[in-house]
């Protein structure tokens, strides 16, 4: 709340990620966020988040009970990633099951008033531009759209906006804020790394872009499985970047 916040991207809680809480957990979370005025922008679920070889019908069930969370903390979307892929081989030759997979998660969220949110991580097949692309228009379904998250893209070797903005701004739903830095891939605040943030922040206020800015500076760890701040650089994160946006006098809330 001193921060301005008003919306939590939800992923965990109590050492447990958001999919794997009981029922009564996520009663109790619901409450305590209630009680603190906040709402819930996005499940961070990890859907998607495996390997390319591993069972699939498995996380089909897993991916029923995402459905479910986002039902119950009240959001729309649902973050998700299209598989790591193994070490050396080439994207091209898991593209087909990639689609067949993301095409199955679609289907299945019919009748929920849902929207898949991909995000760009790396080592998964839509790790670059071009197959993030490649993905939201292959499966052509409405309910899959695109996360930004400049500094993945720059940890794959992208320049986010000038590789890849014109490409996916069509496409792109909601954005993660951290920055990165090409030379060794450290995270650091917005605005102080390769990430473009700036130029994109002022492109998207150009486009009408109306969506949810998500602060995940992961400035204390970062890693495949998630990354943390702490309660100090969290705070430096949020205002390093306010204070781009104010810079450009765009406006938020």
């Amino acid at each position: 709340n001193e921060l301005g916040i008003r919306f939590v991207e939800f992923r965990s809680a109590w050492d447990t990620n958001v999919l794997d809480l009981e029922d009564d957990q996520l009663a109790a979370i619901r409450q305590k966020l209630a009680t603190h005025g906040l709402r819930v922008s996005a499940v961070g679920s990890p859907i998607g988040k495996v390997g390319i070889h591993d069972d699939f019908d498995a996380h089909l069930v897993r991916f029923d009970r995402a459905l479910w969370v986002a039902e119950q903390l009240e959001t729309r979307y649902i973050r998700l990633f299209s598989f790591f892929l193994p070490e050396g081989d080439d994207p091209a030759a898991h593209r087909t099951e990639v689609l067949r997979r993301l095409g199955a998660l679609a289907a299945r969220s019919k009748g929920h008033d849902v929207v898949l949110c991909h995000e760009n991580e790396k080592h998964i097949y839509g790790d670059i531009p071009a197959r993030c692309l490649d993905l939201v228009e292959s499966v052509g379904s409405e309910r899959l759209r695109l996360v930004w998250d400049a500094a993945n893209f720059v940890q794959c070797g992208v320049r986010p906006f000038t590789d890849g903005y014109a490409l996916l701004r069509p496409h792109l739903e909601y954005v993660q804020i951290k920055d990165a830095l090409f030379d060794t891939g450290e995270v650091v605040p917005a605005g102080d790394g390769d990430g473009e943030i700036d130029r994109t922040n002022r492109a998207l206020e150009a486009d009408g872009f109306d969506g949810f800015f998500s602060m995940e500076p992961h400035l204390a760890q970062a890693g495949a499985s998630g990354g943390f701040s702490g309660p100090e650089l969290f705070a430096k994160a949020t205002g390093a970047f306010t204070a781009l946006l104010e810079a450009a006098g765009i406006s938020y809330d």
